[in-house]
């Protein structure tokens, strides 16, 4: 399988915590007492997401390219 990127929003939630969500895959969130773990909790939720729709034969929305831009 090839390398995919999608873009991840991480915000702090009201309690401290840090909730992370991948736009491109509707309901795909999770979160973490850090940033970092926010993230990589993500990440296995989007394994276990993509994985579920290869699974049930859908469609697999494509990566992307994306550029930040600090101001």
């Amino acid at each position: 399988m090839e390398s995919m990127k999608y873009r991840v929003i991480v915000s702090a939630d009201e309690d401290g915590a840090f909730v992370a969500e991948c736009p491109q895959l509707p309901g795909c969130i999770s979160q973490g007492r850090s940033r970092e773990e926010a993230i990589e909790n993500l990440r296995d939720a989007i394994q276990g997401y993509l994985t579920s729709l290869r699974q049930h034969d859908e469609h697999t929305p494509p990566g992307e390219d994306v550029a930040e831009i600090e101001i």
